[in-house]
């Protein structure tokens, strides 16, 4: 099969190698790792007629550019709205396009979005750790993290002219306050705590990264110590240090704490959650574990559903044309 080879031309921070991730480890205290945004990673690769799961690069702000030194393959980008420059042309994240031998792309953060996802029709070369390509990124174990002048590889390399075009966007994303499920400590805080962190606006601060995110707003009191047993603790736990400052936890986040969790981020508001930018503002709305269930049902449907649809195939522009009934009547001279 064929192969495509890439010199990475330059590399922002937190760009990195990424499959689904590592479940499974946490035990071990080995993180599960992966995309930060699990839906945008997902649809580029079922958007290119990819298995599920593959390794892709997970693109930070700092951005990404790579040069084409051999071969050609299809790939789509996806995640938050991005600039992408090919072939003298600029366009946005959500496409799927084709890069052949001495082409240039790159990938810069635009109006809105955290992250981008590059995913290829082929398989991305990295180092796998624990049967897994995900990237720990403050540890680097996993596939790594890409940077200027590294070489990349695509074994299997496919052009896939009949995927090439815009990919449609995820309709059914909520886009009101953050739902969480109290708890599993919010008796350790006080009634106001409680209050303030479902009536109050917080914004995202400076301080994040892949394990958490720090917000500013008002502090979460407590009115309990500190001292509670060390225990695991999951993506999307809202916990909070001495100081009432709130972190959400994401993708690499410690797999135990002993900090209270005030509340939980439901698993899906936190794809959305993570394409916030510094400056942002969030609100949070309690929900019971059941509604907190039967959300996660409904959006595991919706999302099964949009990737049967990008699934599909469009055709080559050849075959789109040929669909299309171009002639609408004639005259006679």
């Amino acid at each position: 099969m064929a192969s495509a080879k890439f010199s990475v031309s330059f590399a922002g921070p937190l760009v990195t190698f990424q499959d689904a991730g590592r479940p499974g480890n946490m035990r071990y205290g080995v993180a599960a790792s992966g995309p930060m945004d699990r839906l945008a990673f997902a649809a580029a690769h079922a958007a290119l007629g990819n298995k599920p799961g593959l390794n892709a690069i997970e693109i930070s702000l700092g951005g990404l550019m790579l040069q084409c030194t051999e071969g050609a393959v299809t790939l789509a980008i996806t995640g938050g709205d991005f600039v992408v420059e090919h072939a003298g042309q600029k366009t946005s994240s959500w496409t799927i396009l084709t890069l052949r031998k001495g082409e240039k792309l790159a990938i810069r953060a635009g109006k809105a979005g955290s992250w981008a996802y590059l995913a290829f029709a082929g398989d991305l070369a990295s180092e796998t750790w624990l049967g897994s390509q995900a990237t720990h990124a403050s540890s680097g174990f996993g596939g790594g993290v890409v940077q200027s002048g590294q070489a990349l590889n695509v074994a299997d390399a496919a052009v896939r002219e009949e995927r090439v075009g815009e990919i449609a966007h995820p309709e059914f994303i909520s886009d009101g306050a953050m739902r969480v499920v109290m708890g599993p400590q919010d008796q350790y805080f006080t009634a106001g705590a409680t209050e303030h962190l479902l009536n109050e606006q917080f914004a995202v601060s400076d301080a994040y990264d892949r394990m958490g995110m720090r917000l500013n707003g008002p502090a979460l009191e407590m009115e309990r110590a500190l001292s509670i047993p060390s225990e695991p603790i999951v993506r999307g736990s809202i916990q909070v240090s001495g100081d009432g400052v709130p972190t959400v936890l994401l993708a690499d986040h410690q797999t135990t704490g002993g900090y209270p969790k005030i509340a939980t981020v439901i698993s899906c508001d936190t794809d959305r959650l993570t394409q916030l930018r510094a400056g942002d503002k969030i609100r949070f709305a309690s929900v019971s574990t059941q509604q907190g269930i039967a959300a996660a049902r409904d959006y595991a449907q919706q999302k099964a559903q949009y990737f049967d649809q990008i699934s599909i195939a469009r055709g080559t522009l050849a075959q789109r044309l040929m669909r299309e009934n171009l002639i609408h009547g004639w005259a006679d001279d």
